[in-house]
């Protein structure tokens, strides 16, 4: 079976999976932790080899105070969970300038190895693809340069858009829609994903 190479994860639903639970919005963030986990176990499991997650973007920060203070939080406990799993090599990429990046994940916008990587996990935080692409402008490049090209996009929630992630990436990437609400992850979700993607008819345009 093909298997994709760079599969990227966008985790939504978070805040409608707390609603249907009549709890605050911001309360679904923490409960999104464990599917990352599983995730990334199961990419491992498939021999993938670099796994993107969607953290939360520069527009995600309009939101009220306590909405973006729980996914900032979020997001550094996921870092957590991800290198206690071990044998991963971490990137964190956005706007590290802002007082909304985690101050506490500003060591790893360097790729940082922990244990022997078998897979590369890259972390959208505070990213903009404005942002992104404003590099070119500065004469740096894109600042996702050392990402490679994603072949598959996940989305949970039933949404159908890419929310501007990595657009330089994304630009030949299959999508993926699960109905699921993010924290209501199953494997077996990931597991469909892989084997429709095995089954597309990849062309790059040619």
């Amino acid at each position: 079976m093909r298997i994709p190479k760079h599969i990227a994860i966008i985790p939504d639903g978070n805040r409608r999976w707390a609603i249907q639970h009549k709890k605050e919005k911001k309360d679904g963030y923490q409960n999104g932790l464990l599917p990352g986990v599983q995730v990334l176990r199961k990419a491992k499991e498939y021999g993938v080899s670099e796994i993107t997650y969607y953290g939360f973007t520069m527009d995600n920060c309009k939101r009220p105070r306590e909405q973006k203070d729980a996914f900032k939080k979020a997001c550094v406990d996921a870092l957590r969970f991800i290198k206690e799993e071990g044998n991963v090599s971490i990137l964190v990429l956005g706007n590290r300038e802002s007082e909304n990046f985690p101050k506490e994940l500003k060591e790893y916008t360097t790729r940082k190895e922990i244990g022997k990587p078998e897979i590369k996990v890259n972390f959208l935080v505070n990213y903009g693809w404005n942002w992104d692409l404003s590099g070119i402008v500065n004469g740096k490049g894109v600042y996702s340069r050392e990402i490679s090209k994603i072949d598959l996009v996940i989305r949970w929630g039933n949404m159908r858009r890419l929310s501007g992630m990595l657009p330089i990436q994304s630009v030949y990437a299959d999508f993926y829609v699960v109905e699921t609400l993010w924290p209501d992850y199953a494997d077996e979700e990931f597991d469909l994903a892989i084997q429709w993607y095995a089954k597309q008819d990849i062309t790059l345009g040619g």
